[in-house]
């Protein structure tokens, strides 16, 4: 079986810390995994990668010493979308744009077999990840819900209380546009880390894991425990 440790680390309460790669370049994802980080998110919504460049980028994530482990943001909440990702080897998937219940059932229902699920077998990419793959992939790939709305905050809890669902991560950018709030006024920025901060209680209340995109203010967030 194979241990995801980015997953166990979060599980765990504690922080991992990674990386996205858009630029469609198989060697840049390498290369970022051997620089420190937890895992590697391979950024198929607003990144320039093809399905053959994506199953290679898990390969090479996984090649190095230290290896991160070899994550993936899925273009969008569908069924085919997300079983394929992971039949290509990816070991943590993030499903954009989730704002109900329903939702997030649909993506559970994508990235779990049965019974919890009911994603496909024919896993054709996971040969790397062992031969007892489907006996371990429930256990051990990360599901990651992503609040960015107005309307997925007000449903934080219910959307973290989905069984399969394991945490969330947060889309500042797309939460404020949502909110049509301006963050270069206080009013704005206090508005927008209040939404978060909600999501952030919703995560403890439910036992979920917190994440959250950043960037210069990665540290601020860590400390408050994303």
């Amino acid at each position: 079986m194979i241990i995801n440790i980015a997953k166990r680390r979060m599980l765990r309460g504690q922080a991992a810390v990674g990386a996205g790669v858009g630029l469609g370049s198989i060697l840049s994802a390498e290369l970022l995994s051997q620089a420190g980080f937890d895992f590697i998110l391979v950024d198929n919504q607003h990144g320039a990668w093809d399905d053959k460049e994506t199953m290679a980028a898990f390969r090479s994530i996984c090649a190095g010493i230290g290896a991160a482990v070899p994550m993936a943001r899925v273009r969008q909440n569908d069924f085919g979308a997300i079983g394929r990702l992971l039949d290509a080897g990816a070991l943590g998937v993030v499903v954009p744009m989730v704002h109900t219940v329903e939702q997030a059932q649909a993506a559970v229902r994508a990235a779990r077999y049965p019974p919890l699920g009911a994603r496909s077998a024919g896993a054709f990419g996971t040969g790397f990840l062992g031969a007892d793959y489907m006996q371990w992939a429930n256990e051990a790939v990360f599901l990651a819900i992503q609040i960015e709305s107005a309307q997925a905050v007000e449903n934080a809890e219910a959307l973290l209380g989905v069984e399969g669902i394991d945490g969330c991560w947060i889309g500042p950018a797309d939460l404020a546009l949502s909110m049509g709030v301006d963050l270069a006024t206080p009013e704005g920025a206090a508005q927008h880390r209040a939404a978060i901060l909600r999501v952030l209680e919703a995560c403890r209340r439910t036992g979920k894991v917190p994440g959250i995109a950043s960037g210069p203010d990665a540290r601020e967030w860590l400390e408050l425990g994303f």
